[in-house]
Formats: structure tokens, sequence, C-alpha cells
């Protein structure tokens, strides 16, 4: 019974594969995936009797309804039944193996709507002629319908949706954008219809979310942006843009460049952290991975910057809810990641779910019109997010969806996704209360990206399943996730027993994440992800034995295990050195999942209670979406060390064993503080300073900005991460202390590496603007550079800095640098640094 079977499922306008992959260790693991619609299907509890193995779970979109399977197993075949809420019972008859791809079936279909000559190389100038032309023949009703986007199928995210069947709305021409069309041949059913059938033939633009990786994952946004490596980060969403659009998706609904301060908001786990320049830097990197040169391209992927605007300041870090920032705020925080996207020329913007200034973002003509299109110049497509415009009427903007429609249509947006709210939009414009040029530029700039992405004159060239089977999962993209993955991971905590070295004694494995193939973080779709490589496996690699992995589970993620923690002690007990695999499910993090606690659940830590009062060597590996409260662990004598690994992706286990094992000494800095308690958050390192800022001269008095029971600082500052060696930082040097608005002052440090190990340092500059105007903050990122030294190795870091550098936005002057004077401030994280001053003047 052991290893990879497979089932192929065949119904009314379907055809599906089913994967399990079988294990055992101490105990037998089943791993559920299905194909073309990649439902994460998590076994909850397994039996095994004989041949006989029974598998239950929940399901992500309805935790109270369970799904089943039950599977009896011959020496090369098996036969079974499945069970899942909303789609049903299927009897299942399998091989083993991973049986054939489902692309397969459509290539033969596919070749006579195959272009053999290349497509015309088209100008703005022409995309703007041919859109013009095509825009006269439109219809006011078919103009509309290119404004439309809806599911791929009548399953949606949430509650359910009144609309017609995806069929008929293409065929009629009411839809311009189908989102959530995993299958490659759905995508070839649909456009076919939009072509042969809609009125116009006009081709749809497929969007999906592929937010980090399409079937290849790699490391979550939170996780890749530690690596302060927007190369990598640009070749990671290049991939997945590979991937994608192999399948037929063409539009992406990502990368989501909010800034995030709190953590218990579960959508940190898509961002860069709580940096503007880093947030600026990466947003950059994400637009070009996934646009590359071109839009023409076949490989490329529209990127979609979310969510404009202030998203990641939801009050009390609770999704969907109430934002209230200053202006100042807005532009000087939130703004500059999507300034950079836009500046990369991403094609599109998704507005936020919140209000700025008491109206939603989607019906917030200053914030969609004055702002992101007047004064950045985006001229792209604007997509509102899933429900945002029906919203609109919740959050108490508008009597009902008509009224909804048109405020929206009025901030200029374009797309409504999945509702159907715009349908009052041609009622709206013959009562006058919209203009028909208002609805002819949203269509024109949905038509002009259509054209943008040749499939005006190619509706087809997407759909390539030979390429999707020579792309999705290729090894040398999984050798790219491993190398990010590596990048990713944060030493927070090491009292000398990492590096670990295999064939020196016993290792206990223990914990929930211990064999788990929950590594790959919210926001995923791959059907490949029975191939994550688990802890347990990368330690294997690493040439730790089965007599040398004493496993145990020890505990559920979120519930004791019978037995589970005197299991585990008895292991530990024969162990030289413990590994504690504990952290979050990725259910945990990432939308709708907001925690009001960012302690690590209580079962887990009974249980890291009981390993670590037994004394051994104790290294505690964290797999999850969000900085945690890890005091407890800190300050602990009995853990060792602690290595943020985040979730990592398809290649998890063999980054982590990389790093555990010293093949790979940790560079990764975080990109979010860590607070000490969960009663500090927000805590993050750009803050201002108050009138009455707590010193190290006046920490003992009262009347201070401070809690009477416990810091005011975090636990890990941003930036902050410990390597293998130890780096030294001297001989910080400015050109001049005076910088001058039309000159360039120059920064240097000296870096060494102290150590006996080869190892890489973030070198991080900030600044301080001491006065001015409007308060500025204690610091902020304004440059870093990664420095790869040798043992005994010393290099030189250099910034630059000119006024632009240290502009800001204030109410009345706009963007300006003001005189003064300035503090530079260089180190290894935002907390420990060498500093220097200048002035800047006329």
């Amino acid at each position: 019974m052991i290893g990879l079977w497979h089932a192929m499922i065949e119904g009314p306008g379907m055809k599906m594969k089913v994967q399990f992959k079988l294990a055992k260790k101490s105990s037998y693991t089943l791993d559920v995936v299905c194909a073309p619609l990649p439902l994460p299907l998590k076994v909850t509890s397994i039996e095994v009797e004989g041949n006989i193995v029974r598998g239950v779970g929940h399901v992500f979109w309805s935790p109270e309804e369970s799904w089943s399977v039950q599977l009896a197993f011959g020496e090369e075949a098996f036969e079974g039944e499945l069970y899942v809420p909303k789609f049903g019972k299927f009897p299942l008859q399998g091989l083993r193996g991973s049986g054939p791809m489902l692309s397969e079936a459509i290539m033969t279909q596919l070749e006579p709507y195959r272009r053999v000559s290349p497509i015309p190389e088209r100008s703005d100038e022409d995309i703007r002629l041919a859109v013009d032309e095509l825009l006269k023949k439109l219809s006011l009703e078919e103009k509309i319908g290119q404004m439309f986007q809806c599911m791929a199928s009548n399953f949606s995210f949430g509650g359910a949706i009144a609309s017609d069947p995806p069929e008929k709305l293409v065929s009629e021409g009411r839809v311009g954008s189908i989102l959530g069309a995993f299958d490659i041949s759905r995508v070839f059913e649909l456009q076919k219809l939009a072509v042969e059938q809609s009125p116009h033939g006009i081709p749809l633009l497929f969007n999906a979310d592929i937010i980090h990786g399409s079937q290849t994952i790699f490391p979550v946004p939170l996780a890749w942006s530690c690596s302060w490596d927007e190369e990598a980060i640009r070749r990671a969403c290049a991939i997945s843009a590979k991937e994608a659009t192999a399948s037929g998706i063409i539009y992406n609904h990502g990368p989501m460049v909010d800034v995030t301060r709190d953590p218990r908001w579960g959508r940190v786990v898509e961002g860069a952290g709580e940096d503007p320049y880093l947030g600026s830097v990466i947003a950059k990197a994400q637009v070009e991975g996934f646009q590359g040169e071109g839009l023409s391209d076949p490989e490329t992927l529209i990127a979609c910057l979310k969510h404009f605007i202030g998203y990641g300041a939801a009050e009390g870090g609770r999704d969907y809810n109430t934002v209230d920032i200053s202006e100042g705020t807005l532009r000087n925080v939130y703004l500059p990641p999507f300034r950079a996207g836009i500046q990369a020329g991403a094609g599109s913007v998704m507005n936020a779910f919140n209000l700025f200034q008491g109206v939603p973002v989607a019906a917030n003509r200053f914030v969609l019109k004055e702002l992101l299109r007047d004064e950045l110049g985006f001229d792209g497509v604007l997509i509102s997010d899933y429900g945002s415009i029906d919203e609109i009427v919740h959050h108490g903007n508008a009597k009902d969806n008509e009224e909804a429609a048109r405020l929206a249509v009025n901030a200029t947006m374009d797309i409504e996704m999945v509702t159907r709210s715009f349908e009052a939009l041609p009622r709206l414009v013959a009562e006058g209360k919209l203009s028909e040029s208002q609805i002819e530029e949203a269509a024109r700039r949905i038509l002009t990206l259509k054209y943008k992405t040749g499939i005006m004159d190619d509706p087809f060239r997407y759909i390539r399943p030979e390429k999707e089977q020579e792309y999705h999962f290729h090894p040398d993209h999984l050798m790219e996730s491993r190398e990010i993955a590596r990048k990713s991971i944060v030493l927070l905590k090491n009292n000398g027993v990492l590096p670990m070295t295999a064939g020196r004694g016993k290792v206990a494995l223990i914990g929930p994440f211990a064999d788990s193939r929950d590594l790959l973080g919210p926001w995923q779709f791959s059907r490949y992800e029975h191939e994550t490589v688990t802890l347990y496996e990368g330690l294997e690699g690493k040439g730790f034995g089965t007599n040398q992995l004493l496993y145990a589970q020890g505990s559920e993620v979120n519930a004791p295990l019978e037995g589970g923690i005197e299991e585990a002690v008895a292991k530990a007990e024969q162990a030289d050195i413990v590994v504690l695999a504990l952290g979050e499910s990725s259910s945990m993090s990432g939308e709708a999942a907001s925690r009001m606690s960012i302690e690590l659940p209580e079962a887990q830590m009974r249980l890291a209670e009981a390993v670590a009062a037994l004394g051994k060597p104790t290294i505690l590996v964290l797999t999850n979406g969000r900085p945690l409260v890890l005091q407890w662990f800190e300050t602990h004598p009995n853990v060792h060390a602690i290595v943020e690994s985040w979730f990592l992706g398809s290649q998890a286990g063999h980054a982590i064993a990389d790093v555990l094992t010293g093949g790979y000494n940790p560079s990764g800095r975080l990109t979010m503080s860590f607070p000490v308690h969960g009663g500090q958050v927000p805590v993050y390192y750009n803050h201002f300073s108050t009138g009455r800022p707590v010193t190290a001269a006046n920490k003992q008095e009262k009347y201070i900005s401070k809690y009477i029971d416990g810091p005011n600082d975090p636990l890990y500052p941003f930036g902050y991460g410990l390597s293998y060696t130890q780096f030294a930082y001297s001989d910080l040097r400015l050109s001049s202390d005076k910088l001058s608005a039309s000159g360039e002052l120059l920064a240097s440090i000296t870096v060494t590496n102290q150590g006996k190990a080869a190892g890489e340092e973030t070198v991080q500059w900030y600044v301080n603007d001491c006065y001015g105007s409007v308060v500025r903050p204690v610091k902020e990122l304004k440059g870093f550079q990664k420095l790869a030294l040798e043992p005994g190795e010393s290099k030189e870091a250099v910034l630059r800095i000119t006024s632009s550098d240290l502009a800001f936005w204030s109410t009345g002057e706009g963007e300006v640098a003001e005189n003064g004077s300035f503090v530079l401030f260089v180190g290894p994280n935002s907390r420990d640094t060498l500093s220097a001053e200048f002035e800047l003047h006329d």
C-alpha cells in the first residue's frame, strides 16, 4: 500500500484525477490531492485495517463539514469511494503511480486553434487605433459586458453569488474575464465559447491568485522578503508566471504590496512587512518578475498591485475591518510600494476593502481617480476585490447596489469581480447618472490590456498543454524554490547547538510539523502538494538514518494528541538533541485568518514545556505566517536555538535541513518586528518619538511613554537575524557632514567576518530627520547591501544620499526635503547601529 496511487473520475462535463500518497514512519500518513481543482483535502484522522484505509478531514470553505475517503488496496490497484461536500460521492478505481496529466486530453482538440504565423507587433498607437475601431462596433451593453468578471464554475469563496452560469454569460458577451479556471481544459472550453459564440468574439482574460507560485511553490511573500534578495524574488515570480501562463492564466491577482504592522492580521503573510522602502524594492521586483520584458510574451503574467490602499492598517488586525489613518500616513507609509509597482509598469491595480476618510475605497474617487490615476499616472485596469462593490452598501455608503455601482464607476473602477452590481449600469446611463463615455473609458482600458497580451490576435496563445507538462514542478524550478527558501530562513537564537552534524548521536524530531506537508502556506493551489518535502525527509536527505531520527508528533496543531506528550518525552529521552517543529497551520494565516493571540496554540506550548524540561539541547523550528510571541522560548535556558522558517514551499524540508546542518549559513533578516508580548502590538521600528520618550536614563521614571509591566521594544527588531559566523562593523565615514539640495553625500562602513564560517551580511542604512515641519520616524530604512564574506575578510558597504532620499509628504507642501540635521545609522538590524550626523542645506 505504501506509495503513490491515482484514480480518474469522470462526471458530467468534468474529468478529475485524485492522487493518494500513503506513507508510514511511526504511524500512517495519507496525503490527498485533486486535479484540476486543487482542493486542499487535509486528513485529520486516518484508520488502517489490513489493506483498508479510511481518511477524514474538514474542508476549508465549510469547516463544520467533513470529507471522507475509503480505499481498499491490492498489489497494483485499489477501489473505494471519495465524498466531498458540494461535490458529492465519487466511486474510485485506481492504480499505482501518479497517472497521466489531464492536459493531454485537449492536445488534439486544440490543434486547429493554434496560430501558425506570429502575431503582429503592435505599437501603443496601433493598439489605440484597434481599440477605437472595436469600440465603435460595441453597444453600451457589450461594453459593460467587458467590465464583468465571473467564476469559472458555480463554486464561490464565501457567500453564494446570484449569477447566471458562466457558459451563458460568456456566450452572450456579458463577461470579459474569468476567475478560478484551474483546469487548462476549462480555459480552452470557455475561451472557445467566447471566440465562437459571443457577439463580437472578444477573448476572455483568465485570472488567478498566483501569490507565491503556481505549481512549484515558493516561500510565502513575508518569508521571501526576509531574504532581502530582490533578484531571487524576481526569478521566483518569473517562474510562477511561466507555470501559470502555460495553463492559460493571463492575469494575476497579485502581488500584495500592503505595508503591514500588525501581526494579528492574517494577510501579513502575503506582504513584505513593515517598511515602505523595502516594500517598494520588493514590489518592483515582483512586477518585473511577473511581467518580464513585456506582456506580449506568452510566458508573462499581468501583475495586479493590491490592495490600494491602507488595507494593512485594519483596526485590531481584524480582516475587512475599519481603517482610520491620516493622509500623511497614507502617503508616507502605505503609498511608496504602490508607486514603485506602478513605475515598474504593473498592468492592474485592485482596490482595498477598507475605508479611507470614511469612504470605502471601492467608491472613493479621491483615492482611485485623483491619487491613483491622476497623480500616480496609472492608466491600467482597476479591478474590484471580491464582492467589494456590493460591500459599499454594507459599509453604509450607498443605499443599494445600483448606487454602489454608480459610485464605483465614478471612482473609475473598470472590472467588478464576481458580483453583478454593474448590471445597473445601462439604467444609470439612461437616467443620466453616469455617462456612456465613463463606460467606454473602462472598456477601453480592458480591451487595451487584451491587445497588449496578444489574445486579440491569438486567443489561444496561453493554452499550451505541452508547456504545462514541461514546466510544472520542473527540477530547475524546484532548485530555485529551495534556494530562495534557504535565504528566507531567519536564525533568531543559537547558543552553540547549531549547526548539527549527521552521524553524531540521535535526533528526536518532535511536533506537528516534524513530518507534515503543511509547509506551503495559504494562497497556493498546487497539484503537487503531496510532493512537498517534510522536515523529516529533509534530514533523511542530509544523511540522518532512520535509526538516528526518533519521530513523535506530540500534538495536533490546535489540540492535544492522546498519549502524544508521553510518546514525545520518551523519544526525547533517548536522543542527544531535540528538534521541536511547531507553528501554525496554513489555514491560520492569510485572508480571513486574523488571530487575537499570536502565541503558539496551547497544545503545542504544553508539548514544548514537557520536552524542554528534560534539559536536552533543543532547537525550535517554526512554521508560521506571522510574527509570533516567542518570549518563553527566547528566555528558556533549555531551548538552545530558534529557527524561523515560515512557510517555505515545495522544498521546505530540504531548505530547513540545509540550514540546520550548516550546508547553508542562515542569512535571512526579519521584515516584521517580533513583540515580547501581544499587548505591544502593533510594534514596529519606524515609529514616531513621543513628547516623553523612554530612554536608558529615564526608564525608571513614571510619567513617560512606557508600559509598567513590560518593555516598549520588540523581542526581535526589524532587520534582525543571526548567522553561524560573527560580523563586525567599523570605520563609519561620511564624505562630508554637509549635503546640499543638489549634491550627494557618500557614507561607507567596513564590515569584517570575524568568525570561522563564510557568511552573508545584510548591511542596513537608516536615517532620522531630527526636526522639521512635521515629525518624522525615529529611523527609516534608506538602503541596504548584501556582502558575502569569507572568514577574516573585510568589505566596504557604501550608501549614496541625495536630498530626494530625505523627502517626505506633508500637508500643503507635498513631497519635500527640509533643511536641518539628520542622523545616519548603519548596522545589522534597526536596533544595533553605529551613527553619524550630517546637515541638509540649500
